[in-house]
Protein backbone atom coordinates (compact mmCIF):
# COMPACT_ATOMS: atom_id res chain seq x y z
CA UNK A 1 0.00 0.00 0.00
CA UNK A 2 1.17 3.39 -0.85
CA UNK A 3 0.97 4.46 2.82
CA UNK A 4 3.54 1.87 3.68
CA UNK A 5 5.91 2.43 1.51
CA UNK A 6 5.72 6.15 2.70
CA UNK A 7 6.90 4.79 6.53
CA UNK A 8 9.08 2.68 5.33
CA UNK A 9 12.51 4.09 5.23
CA UNK A 10 13.70 1.58 3.16
CA UNK A 11 11.66 1.67 0.27
CA UNK A 12 11.38 4.38 -2.28
CA UNK A 13 8.62 6.04 -3.36
CA UNK A 14 7.49 7.70 -6.57
CA UNK A 15 4.83 9.37 -7.39
CA UNK A 16 1.52 7.15 -8.39
CA UNK A 17 1.14 8.60 -11.87
CA UNK A 18 4.55 8.02 -13.28
CA UNK A 19 4.49 3.95 -11.99
CA UNK A 20 3.02 2.63 -15.20
CA UNK A 21 3.10 4.17 -18.81
CA UNK A 22 4.25 8.15 -19.43
CA UNK A 23 0.48 9.78 -19.70
CA UNK A 24 1.46 12.26 -22.43
CA UNK A 25 1.47 8.75 -24.42
CA UNK A 26 -1.25 7.57 -22.91
CA UNK A 27 -3.62 11.10 -23.76
CA UNK A 28 -2.41 12.34 -26.73
CA UNK A 29 -3.32 9.05 -28.38
CA UNK A 30 -6.82 9.14 -26.37
CA UNK A 31 -7.31 12.33 -27.64
CA UNK A 32 -6.44 11.75 -31.23
CA UNK A 33 -8.93 8.88 -31.11
CA UNK A 34 -11.15 11.50 -29.87
CA UNK A 35 -10.76 14.19 -32.55
CA UNK A 36 -11.40 10.96 -35.26
CA UNK A 37 -14.65 10.53 -33.88
CA UNK A 38 -15.82 13.96 -33.72
CA UNK A 39 -14.47 14.16 -37.36
CA UNK A 40 -16.69 11.21 -38.45
CA UNK A 41 -19.70 13.05 -37.22
CA UNK A 42 -18.71 16.96 -37.94
CA UNK A 43 -16.18 16.49 -40.90
CA UNK A 44 -12.87 17.88 -41.22
CA UNK A 45 -12.06 20.70 -38.46
CA UNK A 46 -9.55 22.04 -36.75
CA UNK A 47 -7.81 21.46 -33.53
CA UNK A 48 -4.85 20.94 -31.30
CA UNK A 49 -4.32 18.27 -28.57
CA UNK A 50 -2.50 19.00 -25.55
CA UNK A 51 -1.26 17.06 -22.31
CA UNK A 52 0.82 19.00 -20.15
CA UNK A 53 2.46 19.67 -23.12
CA UNK A 54 2.77 23.28 -24.16
CA UNK A 55 1.38 26.75 -22.10
CA UNK A 56 -1.40 25.81 -21.51
CA UNK A 57 -3.72 26.70 -18.24
CA UNK A 58 -5.37 23.25 -18.37
CA UNK A 59 -6.49 23.35 -14.84
CA UNK A 60 -8.12 26.72 -14.70
CA UNK A 61 -10.02 25.61 -18.65
CA UNK A 62 -10.69 22.23 -16.32
CA UNK A 63 -12.59 24.42 -13.65
CA UNK A 64 -14.38 26.34 -16.20
CA UNK A 65 -15.73 23.56 -17.97
CA UNK A 66 -16.92 22.11 -15.15
CA UNK A 67 -14.65 19.25 -14.80
CA UNK A 68 -13.63 19.90 -10.97
CA UNK A 69 -12.44 22.55 -8.33
CA UNK A 70 -8.95 24.03 -8.06
CA UNK A 71 -8.17 22.91 -4.21
CA UNK A 72 -5.93 24.01 -1.66
CA UNK A 73 -2.91 21.99 -2.70
CA UNK A 74 -3.62 23.46 -6.50
CA UNK A 75 -4.66 20.53 -8.64
CA UNK A 76 -7.92 20.09 -9.87
CA UNK A 77 -10.27 17.75 -7.48
CA UNK A 78 -13.45 16.45 -8.89
CA UNK A 79 -15.95 15.04 -6.57
CA UNK A 80 -16.23 11.50 -8.70
CA UNK A 81 -12.53 11.12 -9.12
CA UNK A 82 -10.75 13.01 -6.26
CA UNK A 83 -7.77 14.32 -7.58
CA UNK A 84 -5.84 11.20 -9.29
CA UNK A 85 -6.50 12.17 -12.94
CA UNK A 86 -4.84 13.64 -15.59
CA UNK A 87 -6.41 16.25 -17.86
CA UNK A 88 -6.08 16.43 -21.75
CA UNK A 89 -7.46 19.00 -23.93
CA UNK A 90 -8.61 19.10 -27.58
CA UNK A 91 -8.79 23.44 -28.45
CA UNK A 92 -10.80 23.23 -31.62
CA UNK A 93 -13.02 26.09 -34.10
CA UNK A 94 -16.04 23.91 -33.35
CA UNK A 95 -19.30 26.34 -32.08
CA UNK A 96 -19.58 24.62 -28.58
CA UNK A 97 -21.71 24.97 -26.25
CA UNK A 98 -20.04 26.13 -23.06
CA UNK A 99 -20.37 24.53 -19.45
CA UNK A 100 -20.74 25.93 -16.38
CA UNK A 101 -18.10 26.18 -14.07
CA UNK A 102 -17.36 24.00 -11.04
CA UNK A 103 -18.02 24.88 -7.62
CA UNK A 104 -15.37 24.78 -5.10
CA UNK A 105 -16.07 22.03 -2.23
CA UNK A 106 -12.87 22.20 0.07
CA UNK A 107 -14.45 23.95 2.71
CA UNK A 108 -12.71 24.43 6.47
CA UNK A 109 -10.62 21.42 5.27
CA UNK A 110 -6.83 22.17 5.16
CA UNK A 111 -5.58 18.78 5.62
CA UNK A 112 -3.10 19.09 2.55
CA UNK A 113 -1.51 22.33 3.88
CA UNK A 114 -0.56 20.52 7.10
CA UNK A 115 0.40 17.26 5.52
CA UNK A 116 2.92 19.07 2.92
CA UNK A 117 6.34 18.16 4.13
CA UNK A 118 7.84 21.22 3.30
CA UNK A 119 4.93 23.71 3.62
CA UNK A 120 5.19 24.09 0.41
CA UNK A 121 1.50 25.10 0.40
CA UNK A 122 2.12 28.67 1.99
CA UNK A 123 -1.89 29.27 2.08
CA UNK A 124 -4.84 28.41 0.89
CA UNK A 125 -4.36 27.82 -3.09
CA UNK A 126 -1.13 28.91 -2.90
CA UNK A 127 2.33 26.78 -4.14
CA UNK A 128 5.73 27.52 -3.41
CA UNK A 129 6.69 25.70 -6.22
CA UNK A 130 10.78 25.81 -4.60
CA UNK A 131 9.69 24.12 -1.97
CA UNK A 132 7.71 21.31 -3.90
CA UNK A 133 9.31 17.81 -3.49
CA UNK A 134 7.63 17.31 -6.98
CA UNK A 135 9.58 20.04 -8.06
CA UNK A 136 13.06 19.47 -6.29
CA UNK A 137 12.96 15.51 -7.65
CA UNK A 138 11.68 16.15 -11.07
CA UNK A 139 12.32 19.59 -12.46
CA UNK A 140 15.47 20.85 -10.65
CA UNK A 141 18.45 20.03 -12.63
CA UNK A 142 20.93 21.11 -9.70
CA UNK A 143 21.59 20.51 -6.15
CA UNK A 144 18.69 20.04 -3.95
CA UNK A 145 19.24 22.90 -1.23
CA UNK A 146 20.60 21.17 1.91
CA UNK A 147 18.20 22.35 4.39
CA UNK A 148 15.20 20.37 2.14
CA UNK A 149 17.06 17.53 2.15
CA UNK A 150 16.28 15.86 5.37
CA UNK A 151 12.14 16.72 4.46
CA UNK A 152 12.10 14.58 1.38
CA UNK A 153 12.67 11.22 3.32
CA UNK A 154 12.19 8.34 0.87
CA UNK A 155 10.71 10.43 -1.37
CA UNK A 156 12.73 9.89 -4.78
CA UNK A 157 10.69 10.93 -7.73
CA UNK A 158 7.56 13.20 -6.63
CA UNK A 159 5.27 13.45 -3.60
CA UNK A 160 1.42 12.87 -3.33
CA UNK A 161 1.29 13.73 0.19
CA UNK A 162 -1.30 16.51 -0.50
CA UNK A 163 -3.57 13.94 -2.13
CA UNK A 164 -3.19 11.20 0.26
CA UNK A 165 -4.84 13.17 2.57
CA UNK A 166 -7.47 14.56 0.63
CA UNK A 167 -11.17 13.54 2.04
CA UNK A 168 -12.22 13.61 -1.84
CA UNK A 169 -9.69 10.81 -2.92
CA UNK A 170 -11.69 8.71 -0.65
CA UNK A 171 -13.97 8.41 -3.51
CA UNK A 172 -11.16 7.43 -6.11
CA UNK A 173 -11.06 3.69 -7.94
CA UNK A 174 -7.94 1.89 -9.44
CA UNK A 175 -7.31 2.78 -13.20
CA UNK A 176 -9.24 0.67 -15.82
CA UNK A 177 -6.19 1.59 -18.06
CA UNK A 178 -3.45 -0.99 -17.78
CA UNK A 179 -0.58 1.61 -19.14
CA UNK A 180 -0.69 2.75 -15.73
CA UNK A 181 -0.60 -0.78 -13.85
CA UNK A 182 2.79 -0.25 -12.28
CA UNK A 183 6.04 -1.27 -13.79
CA UNK A 184 9.40 -3.38 -12.85
CA UNK A 185 7.76 -3.23 -8.93
CA UNK A 186 8.50 0.35 -8.47
CA UNK A 187 5.62 0.82 -6.48
CA UNK A 188 7.18 -0.90 -3.89
CA UNK A 189 10.84 -1.12 -4.46
CA UNK A 190 14.38 -1.10 -2.00
CA UNK A 191 16.29 2.11 -2.15
CA UNK A 192 19.29 0.11 -2.26
CA UNK A 193 18.48 -1.94 -5.21
CA UNK A 194 17.66 1.32 -7.42
CA UNK A 195 20.64 3.35 -5.97
CA UNK A 196 22.48 0.09 -7.54
CA UNK A 197 21.39 0.23 -11.37
CA UNK A 198 23.73 1.63 -13.78
CA UNK A 199 23.10 3.55 -16.28
CA UNK A 200 22.03 1.12 -19.04
CA UNK A 201 19.14 -0.33 -16.19
CA UNK A 202 17.55 2.68 -15.50
CA UNK A 203 17.01 3.28 -19.67
CA UNK A 204 15.85 0.01 -19.86
CA UNK A 205 13.59 0.02 -16.81
CA UNK A 206 12.08 3.73 -17.39
CA UNK A 207 11.74 3.49 -21.10
CA UNK A 208 8.24 4.73 -21.98
CA UNK A 209 8.22 6.27 -18.35
CA UNK A 210 7.49 9.53 -17.25
CA UNK A 211 10.57 8.62 -14.76
CA UNK A 212 12.91 8.83 -17.80
CA UNK A 213 12.93 12.58 -18.43
CA UNK A 214 14.59 13.13 -15.47
CA UNK A 215 17.25 11.37 -16.24
CA UNK A 216 20.19 8.77 -14.42
CA UNK A 217 21.76 11.83 -12.80
CA UNK A 218 18.97 13.24 -11.29
CA UNK A 219 18.12 9.94 -10.50
CA UNK A 220 20.82 8.89 -8.29
CA UNK A 221 20.90 11.91 -6.78
CA UNK A 222 17.34 11.58 -5.33
CA UNK A 223 17.98 8.50 -4.47
CA UNK A 224 21.00 9.26 -2.62
CA UNK A 225 18.84 12.26 -0.58
CA UNK A 226 16.69 9.04 0.19
CA UNK A 227 19.85 7.02 1.61
CA UNK A 228 21.11 9.90 3.70
CA UNK A 229 17.43 9.82 5.07
CA UNK A 230 17.08 6.06 5.81
CA UNK A 231 18.31 3.96 8.83
CA UNK A 232 21.92 3.25 9.13
CA UNK A 233 23.02 0.18 8.18
CA UNK A 234 26.29 -1.34 6.25
CA UNK A 235 24.84 -1.62 3.30
CA UNK A 236 23.77 1.57 3.27
CA UNK A 237 27.06 2.96 3.79
CA UNK A 238 28.66 0.60 1.44
CA UNK A 239 26.12 1.69 -1.17
CA UNK A 240 26.82 5.16 -0.65
CA UNK A 241 30.61 4.56 -0.64
CA UNK A 242 30.52 2.77 -3.49
CA UNK A 243 29.34 6.27 -5.70
CA UNK A 244 31.61 8.23 -3.97
CA UNK A 245 33.64 8.76 -7.09
CA UNK A 246 30.95 8.81 -9.63
CA UNK A 247 31.97 11.00 -12.64
CA UNK A 248 28.82 13.59 -11.98
CA UNK A 249 29.92 16.46 -9.47
CA UNK A 250 26.17 16.47 -8.66
CA UNK A 251 25.83 12.76 -7.62
CA UNK A 252 28.76 13.14 -5.78
CA UNK A 253 27.73 15.96 -3.82
CA UNK A 254 24.97 14.31 -2.42
CA UNK A 255 26.42 11.37 -1.64
CA UNK A 256 28.52 13.20 0.56
CA UNK A 257 25.50 14.85 2.75
CA UNK A 258 24.28 11.39 2.53
CA UNK A 259 27.58 9.76 4.15
CA UNK A 260 27.46 12.66 6.57
CA UNK A 261 24.13 11.82 7.78
CA UNK A 262 25.40 8.43 8.81
CA UNK A 263 28.30 9.29 10.65
CA UNK A 264 26.20 11.65 12.40
CA UNK A 265 24.40 8.24 13.90
CA UNK A 266 27.07 6.13 14.54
Amino acid sequence: AVGEVLEDAALAYLSRYALGRDYHKVLRKRLQHLATRIESLTGPFGYRAFTDSAPVLEKALAQQAGLGWIGKHTNLINERAGSWFFIGELYTNLPLPPDSPADNHCGHCQNCIDACPTQAIIAPYQLDARLCISYLTIELRGAIPEQLRPLIGNRVYGCDDCQLVCPWNRFAGPSAENDFTPRHGLDSSELLCLFAWEENDFEEKTRGSAIHRIGYECWLRNIAVGLGNAPTTDAVVDSLRARQEHPSALVREHVSWALQQHQHTR
